[in-house]
This record gives structure tokens, sequence and C-alpha cells, in this order.
């Protein structure tokens, strides 16, 4: 069942989040392709800043994509300088993919 993944980065910058996204895909590019994600189950990704820092809004095909995924992002993140942050996920009730 999909999930909707929000993670929240207070005091995180712009260029923090783009240096994540490069280290994560493995070129200075980014992560703009689901080519460019390194594990499969990724539904969408949507990032936005906010007042505090950064906002991350994923859906994940299961629980278990996520969590593949967390454990390569969690070194990335801490070496790139991000503060520690709680990943909140619900199940779908609705999903909508043009």
């Amino acid at each position: 069942m999909p999930i909707v993944v929000l993670l929240e980065f207070p005091g995180v910058s712009e260029a923090q989040y783009r240096q994540a996204c490069a280290d994560i895909a493995g070129h200075p590019e980014g992560l703009h392709r689901r080519a460019d994600w390194p594990v499969r189950g990724l539904l969408s990704h949507t990032a936005a800043p906010t007042e505090q820092g950064w906002l991350v809004v994923d859906v994940w095909a299961s629980q278990e994509a996520f969590e593949e995924f967390a454990e390569l992002l969690a070194p990335i993140l801490r070496k790139d300088g991000f503060p520690p942050a709680v990943a909140r996920s619900y199940r779908t009730f609705n999903l909508v993919m043009s």
C-alpha cells in the first residue's frame, strides 16, 4: 500500500538540499528524474523551502521501499549537515497521478 512521507528539516538551506540530492543521485544534477533515484518504489517527490527550513513530501509504493531508501539517506544527510529529522508516514487514502 502506498504511503505519504513528510520530512521537515529546520534550518536547512536550498544549497544543502541540492547537495544532498546530488549525493543521493551520484551526480551533480541531482534527483530530477525517476531514474536518478537509487532505489525503486518512489511514486512522487516534492520539496519546498519553508519559513523554518526545508520540507519534503514523498509518496512511496510501500513502507518497505521508503525504509530501504532511508537507510541510504541517513548517512548522506548527516554528511551534508542536516539536523536529525523525524519522518512521519501515513497510509494513502487517495492517490491521483497524471
